[in-house]
C-alpha cells in the first residue's frame, strides 16, 4: 500500500466508515508506516473541526439523489454464484454447510488489485455524505480534508533544517509566534487569543525593514482567536513582524494607519 492509498483509507476511518477488511488493512499499514500518522490526525481534526463548527441542515433531495446515482455507477463485482437447492431439499436436516477458507493469494490485475482505485471514490463519497450530514454547501470536499495553505507552510518550515521561531506575549495574554526558514523562503504568524475586529476592520501584517513597512497580507482569526497566516513576499534576515488593525480589505495606501498592536521581533 503507498502513502496516497493509506490516506484515503484515514479519511474512511475518520468517519467509522470502512469495511472490516479495510479497516485491517489501514491498521496493519499505519503499525508498518508509523511516519505516516499525519494522515489520521489530518483526517480526524478535520471531521472534529466541521462537526463543532456547522449548524446540521436538511440537504436538498435532489443532492443525495446524484450522489446515489453517481455511487451506482460504479463497476460491481457479481456476487458468488449459489447452487440452486433441489425441491422439498430439508436444509436443517442437511446441517450446516462447509466452510471452504479462502486464499489470501490474488493475482495481478484481479478485483482486490483493482479495489484502491474504487476505495478513492469511496472516500470522496464518504466525505460528501459527512458533509450532506453535518451542513450542506458549508464546505467543499477539498477543504474537508486537504489542510489550509497557511498550515503546509509551516509544516515545510518546521520540516526546514535551517527553521526558525521566536515570540512575543501581550499584556492581555496574546500570544504570537513567528515561524521561517530562508531555505523555504517562507514565514508564518501563529497567534493565540487575538482580540475580535468588527465587521468593518481586519488584521494587516508588515515586514518592518529598516524602519520601512512592507505590507504582508490580512488575516481573521477565529472565535478563539486563533490564527495560522502566511505572510506574502520573502522574509529579510532582522526583519520585525508586526500586525496592525485596518480597514477591511487592508490599507487602503498600503501604509499603517495605526500603531502595530502586536510586533515580533526576528533577530
Amino acid at each position: 500500500m503507498n502513502e496516497r492509498d493509506f490516506a484515503d483509507l484515514a479519511v474512511g476511518h475518520a468517519l467509522h466508515a470502512l469495511s472490516e477488511a479495510d479497516e485491517r488493512a489501514y491498521q496493519e499499514a499505519l503499525a508498518g508506516n508509523p511516519h505516516w500518522d499525519s494522515h489520521v490526525r489530518d483526517a480526524a481534526d478535520a471531521v472534529a473541526a466541521i462537526s463543532a463548527a456547522v449548524e446540521p441542515v436538511e440537504p436538498p433531495p435532489s443532492v443525495r439523489a446524484s450522489l446515489f446515482a453517481r455511487i451506482s455507477d460504479l463497476p460491481q463485482e457479481p456476487a458468488a454464484s449459489v447452487p440452486a437447492a433441489a425441491e422439498g431439499e430439508d436444509f436443517a436436516a442437511a446441517g450446516p454447510a462447509p466452510v471452504v477458507a479462502k486464499s489470501d493469494a490474488v493475482p495481478a490485475g484481479s478485483a482486490r488489485a483493482r479495489s484502491w482505485g474504487a476505495r478513492r471514490w469511496f472516500a470522496l463519497a464518504a466525505s460528501f455524505a459527512a458533509v450532506l450530514v453535518l451542513g450542506f454547501g458549508a464546505v467543499t470536499v477539498g477543504q474537508l480534508f486537504s489542510p489550509p495553505a497557511a498550515v503546509v507552510a509551516l509544516q515545510e518550515i518546521e520540516k526546514a533544517p535551517d527553521a526558525q521561531s521566536a515570540s512575543t506575549t501581550l499584556p492581555d495574554g496574546t500570544v504570537a509566534t513567528a515561524h521561517w526558514s530562508p531555505s523555504t523562503g517562507r514565514s508564518v504568524l501563529v497567534t493565540d487569543g487575538m482580540p475580535a475586529l468588527e465587521s468593518d476592520k481586519t488584521y494587516e501584517l508588515w515586514f518592518v525593514r529598516d524602519q520601512t513597512p512592507i505590507a504582508a497580507g490580512t488575516f481573521t482569526p477565529d472565535a478563539d482567536g486563533n490564527a495560522t497566516a502566511v505572510l506574502d513576499g520573502e522574509m529579510h534576515a532582522g526583519d520585525v513582524i508586526a500586525v496592525t488593525i485596518e480597514p477591511a480589505g487592508g490599507s487602503p495606501d498600503g501604509t499603517p494607519s495605526t500603531a502595530p498592536v502586536l510586533a515580533v521581533a526576528t533577530a
